[in-house]
């Protein structure tokens, strides 16, 4: 009976035992998304210790000659330095959007997903790291800025993370990709 299951392609009980178990395929794009997230998170700590270590409270250094320079700023606000009284606000923001790519990382069986949601989680977790130990105090922190191209606001790593998720999702709506893998054409 066994041989004829075989041949049908029915697998008998020995045939499953033996198979090797495949990972859930979502638990590898959860792997992704926060192997992004740690590595966008690492630059970016790493990036502004060594800013607030070797950069701060010195001239600016120019990379591109006036096109481009790192200069250490500390930025209250949000993008363009602009809000800088609504800091604890910006904090609560961003711990929302963290704790909402946590929770849609259950769902996630998209690559490309897994990471522009690592991008965002990285960046989000870089600058909430700063509003929350750096001064002036907890939750009031201002972020480390650095990267200073001519005529354009100061930025830093975890910005460029966020502004590259962001547009990375944008793209993967329009390709009508969702964060479950289905893809859908409106």
């Amino acid at each position: 009976m066994a041989e004829a299951e075989r041949i049908i392609g029915t697998p008998d009980v020995d045939d499953e035992a033996a198979a090797p178990a495949e990972p859930p395929k979502g638990k590898r794009k959860i792997a992704v998304l926060f192997a992004v997230a740690l590595i966008a998170y690492l630059l970016d700590l790493g990036s502004k210790l060594l800013v607030v270590a070797k950069l701060e409270h010195h001239e600016p250094i120019e990379i591109i000659g006036d096109w481009l320079k790192f200069e250490a700023v500390r930025n209250p606000g949000a993008a363009f330095g602009m809000g800088e009284a609504f800091t604890i606000i910006f904090t609560f923001i961003a711990a929302t959007v963290i704790v909402v790519i946590v929770r849609l990382a259950r769902k996630l069986y998209s690559g490309p997903w897994a990471v522009a949601l690592g991008l965002l989680l990285g960046g989000a977790l870089g600058n909430l790291t700063d509003r929350i130990f750096r001064s002036p105090g907890v939750f009031e922190g201002a972020v480390v800025d650095f990267i200073a191209p001519a005529h354009f606001a100061v930025f830093n790593l975890a910005d460029s993370a966020i502004v590259c998720g962001g547009v990375l999702i944008v793209l993967l709506s329009f390709k009508g990709l969702d964060p479950d893998g289905t893809v859908h054409k409106d």
